[in-house]
């Protein structure tokens, strides 16, 4: 394998690789393999029939992609390891020559880690945050709490009301025609949730049990089934089922069942201390992120759009992980709000390219301070990771690898340009 790196604008570079022949025609030799069974040729049995019989009657080209599939990910593999350059995106990939007794040449367009030029980051100027507690927030906070240890009812002598959870029949028309997915039976809506398409779950206030009725809506323009978008529906609606929260008395027997306290006034103390420190955390990071915005604002640096987009998709994987994990598909999701893969890149793209540009001066404030992770530092690190996974440090540490070991340290450095250029800010 050769490679070719070509520097292009805003911190782009076309990397050229170049795969031998040889490997070549093993690759396409490997599709053959590996596709034979599945190829039909008159006169041989499947599997049986020669590779130049099948090139002949379906092409030479026939194991071509397979071959370039096979080699394009273990060739860029050993390229990125060989290329001095420091990549920051995944690769635009252009085939550019795939003939057997050739080299296959292929190009990948990335983005290069951008140089940045620090401004001031020593003694910033921000706002002070004030940490008040006020009653009314006491007071919201206890209500969460009647929240969680309310009991449900069930409600049978009126109609909806916001607030709900109900259990609902119903089936959706778009010019008098039933549509895919449109339709549920013993389905859960909670009133006011917001999990259905707007106008839906509004309608269903007022209405009672047993009764059917219509409910009108409008899709949004920009929902996900394209067939459906922008276009006015019908839901055929039943409410067969109407519960309520009943929440508990505010008195000193509750305080005793949900807290150490034995009466509602402790309870309160304890909760606005609480509250304090959640608040005192709160502005410590409203202050570290004020300092690095501030940094920020006095670097030089030209992000490459690839580094924000291979951002974004990770946030979006991330996203998708963690809602999977609450038992919700990402299609499911985007089916309930409304939204698609392209809006949730888009609502995601500020919040990426300011990770990216902290990472990026924090990194620069590192260099500029000559800042390393001590081993004490790094095994304190490892000491806490093997706590929280509830693992032994050197099964870590072995998990962890030369890269994850140089993550860490990393990451520990990230921390200390934190701490000094939090400390050296001054608040007005």
């Amino acid at each position: 394998m050769s490679l070719q790196v070509e520097k292009l604008e805003k911190n782009m570079a076309k990397l050229t690789i170049e795969v031998s022949a040889e490997e070549l025609e093993k690759a396409i030799n490997d599709a053959y393999l590996k596709n034979k069974n599945k190829i039909s040729i008159p006169g041989f049995r499947k599997g049986k029939a020669p590779r130049k019989m099948i090139e002949q009657m379906y092409g030479k080209e026939v194991f071509y992609e397979d071959a370039a599939n096979a080699l394009i990910p273990e060739a860029y593999e050993k390229a990125l390891e060989e290329c001095t350059e420091e990549i920051v995106s995944s690769p635009k990939v252009d085939v550019t020559q795939l003939e057997a007794g050739k080299p296959f040449i292929f190009t990948a367009e990335v983005a290069l880690k951008p140089e940045v030029t620090l401004g001031t980051y020593k003694g910033v100027k921000v706002a002070k945050a004030e940490v008040e507690v006020t009653d009314a927030e006491v007071d919201a906070e206890i209500e969460k709490e009647r929240e969680k240890n309310s009991r449900t009812v069930s409600v049978t002598d009126r109609a909806v009301k916001d607030g709900d959870m109900t259990v609902i029949d119903f089936e959706g028309f778009v010019d008098g025609v039933a549509f895919e997915g449109g339709k549920g039976e013993n389905y859960p809506l909670t009133i006011g949730s917001g999990a259905f398409i707007p106008g839906f779950e509004e309608a269903l206030i007022g209405v009672e049990i047993g009764v059917e009725t219509d409910v009108n809506v409008t899709f949004p323009e920009e929902y996900q089934a394209e067939e459906l978008a922008g276009k006015p529906a019908v839901f055929k609606c039943t409410v067969k089922e109407i519960k309520e929260k009943e929440l508990p008395e505010l008195n000193d027997e509750f305080a005793g069942e949900v807290s150490e306290f034995e009466t509602l006034a402790e309870y309160k103390e304890d909760v606005k201390k609480k509250l304090a420190e959640k608040k005192e955390t709160e502005a410590k990071n409203a202050k570290e992120d004020a300092v690095v915005d501030a940094i920020i604002a006095e670097a030089q640096m030209e992000i490459p759009d690839a580094m924000v987009e291979t951002q974004q998709r990770q946030m979006v994987e991330d996203f998708a992980q963690r809602i999977q994990s609450q038992g919700i598909t990402m299609d499911q999701y985007m089916q309930f709000t409304g939204l698609t893969t392209a809006k949730l890149m888009e609502q995601v793209k500020p919040q990426a390219l300011k990770r990216i540009q902290s990472r990026l001066v924090l990194e620069a404030v590192v260099a500029a301070e000559k800042m390393e992770a001590t081993e004490e530092e790094f095994e304190a690190e490892v000491a806490k990771m093997a706590e929280a996974y509830k693992m032994e440090a050197d099964k870590v540490k072995e998990l962890l690898g030369e890269n994850g070991k140089k993550q860490v340290k990393e990451d520990i450095c990230i921390g200390k340009a934190v701490e000094l250029v939090v400390a050296s800010a001054v608040e007005e």
